[in-house]
């Protein structure tokens, strides 16, 4: 386990940006799996590999780049690694980018699982609020710990491993019909 840390320290230290976009798509669709083998039970005969490519791919090109561009813009706007700061970055997360990032995610699985604009919108009117509860009863501590304990480069990932029961959620949240 030691050797595998090692290396991902060193990918991280050549190539952060991919490597923090590898783990995001990785790590969702590791949550998909999840949702789909322990909370729906579906058994890995109905497993549907379709709907965890569909889930890696969101991971892959809007939760790695966004959140880890997110990450970057929130040290710029509030510098320095108090247990301040660690709060107001955490109060600027969960205040600004946590709504707008769950109504996103939800449209675009809605979108990649060919729901109608109107589908999408009332499944996103039905799922948001239960979504957005649960949201806040989980990150605010994790991020204060993050923004205060985890260097920037690899905050998404230490997110992405918290959010593998949280990528379970919202997997089972926004594949649900």
């Amino acid at each position: 386990m030691a050797g595998l840390w090692r290396s991902y320290q060193v990918l991280m230290s050549k190539h952060p940006w991919k490597v923090q976009i590898l783990t995001a798509g990785t790590l969702v669709g590791v949550g998909d799996i999840i949702s789909q083998q322990v909370v729906e039970k579906k058994g890995l005969r109905n497993h549907n590999v379709k709907r965890t490519v569909k889930m890696m791919s969101i991971g892959f090109f809007f939760v790695g780049p966004v959140i880890g561009g997110w990450y970057k813009a929130l040290d710029y706007l509030v510098p320095g690694g108090s247990k301040t700061v660690a709060f107001k970055k955490m109060i600027l997360d969960q205040g600004a980018m946590a709504p707008c990032f769950l109504a996103c995610f939800l449209t675009i699985t809605g979108a990649l699982n060919g729901l109608s604009l109107e589908e999408n919108w009332n499944k996103l009117k039905r799922d948001y609020k239960d979504a957005l509860i649960a949201n806040y009863y989980l990150w605010p501590p994790v991020q204060i710990a993050n923004f205060y304990f985890v260097p920037l480069h690899h905050r998404l990932a230490v997110v992405q491993i918290v959010a593998i029961a949280w990528n379970s959620y919202l997997s089972w949240k926004a594949n649900k019909m």
